[in-house]
């Protein structure tokens, strides 16, 4: 396998950090001009060895982690049992619920370990970690898995959020419900990312026999789901179907806020929608 990649994009406004399956977009913004090349300097030495380190114990992440499983010793690993011990009592995970909001998280510390910056993400395929001082501003475009624009997520330093994650049926993992999408804000980029994963396998009508799936271990051998069934296909879904499936991942989502694990969540299901909390963050979301 090639080696960590970096480039510069945008004259030198964005880094572009890729390695295996991990691909990273990050921006940085400071109050004097050496701030973003000393981030980014940061960033690419600390992704130097980050997918060797996951690598080194993969078996274990991709076993179901429980109370008494042992933490590894990588700093990213810890990271991900860390946020996916906050959800065991919604039923099975292994820590690769949150690998891409964990790796997110490392480089954004990285960054910030380097200097002061008024405003920072670190962007892994959807899943995001953010750093913003009090009067910075976040934007970022949602779309549906057909590419449709369903909105934005703004955000400030004020609202306490440094994780936005998205996950659903039709993103680049394996989903256990029949969601679109659905996208969460949370304190960090890991706990984002699991939240993300179970709302979105909440998603779901169990006994709907129009939709189709397949167990994780024939589409992908080493899938940390096994035998677990995954969806492959959804039927155009009656109105009282999709209201059925959206309610039951509000149900999933409400319970995170009331947990205080997530701060709000948006679900998307063949342009139906539903939202909890974080009103202000969320509310230019539409489904198109």
């Amino acid at each position: 396998m090639q080696g960590p990649v970096a480039m510069l994009l945008d004259g030198g406004r964005r880094l572009h950090l890729q390695h295996g399956p991990i691909d990273l977009i990050i921006g940085a913004e400071g109050a004097d001009p050496d701030a973003r090349p000393r981030a980014f300097a940061a960033a690419e030495a600390r992704f130097q060895t980050v997918l060797n380190g996951l690598a080194a114990d993969l078996r274990r992440h991709r076993t179901e982690l429980t109370k008494s499983t042992p933490r590894p010793a990588d700093p990213v690993a810890r990271r991900m049992y860390r946020a996916s011990a906050r959800f065991l009592h919604f039923g099975f995970l292994t820590p690769m619920i949150a690998v891409a909001g964990s790796v997110a998280d490392e480089i954004l510390a990285a960054m910030l370990s380097a200097g002061p910056l008024k405003r920072a993400y670190v962007n892994n395929g959807g899943d995001i970690a953010v750093h913003l001082d009090p009067d910075a501003e976040f934007i970022i475009a949602m779309a549906s898995d057909q590419g449709a624009d369903i909105g934005r997520v703004r955000i400030t330093g004020r609202d306490s959020i440094g994780g936005i994650a998205t996950s659903g049926a039709g993103g680049r993992s394996f989903s256990l419900g029949i969601a679109e999408s659905v996208t969460v804000l949370a304190r960090d980029g890991a706990t984002a990312d699991a939240a993300a994963t179970l709302i979105a396998n909440a998603v779901d009508l169990p006994d709907h026999p129009g939709i189709g799936r397949l167990p994780a271990r024939e589409l992908q051998p080493d899938s940390d789901l096994g035998d677990r069934l995954v969806v492959r296909h959804v039927p155009q879904l009656d109105p009282a179907a999709r209201a059925a499936a959206l309610a039951a991942g509000e149900a999933a989502a409400l319970q995170m806020m009331s947990d205080g694990l997530i701060l709000g969540a948006s679900l998307f299901l063949q342009g139906d929608a539903a939202t909890v909390g974080a009103a202000h963050a969320l509310k230019e979301i539409e489904h198109v």
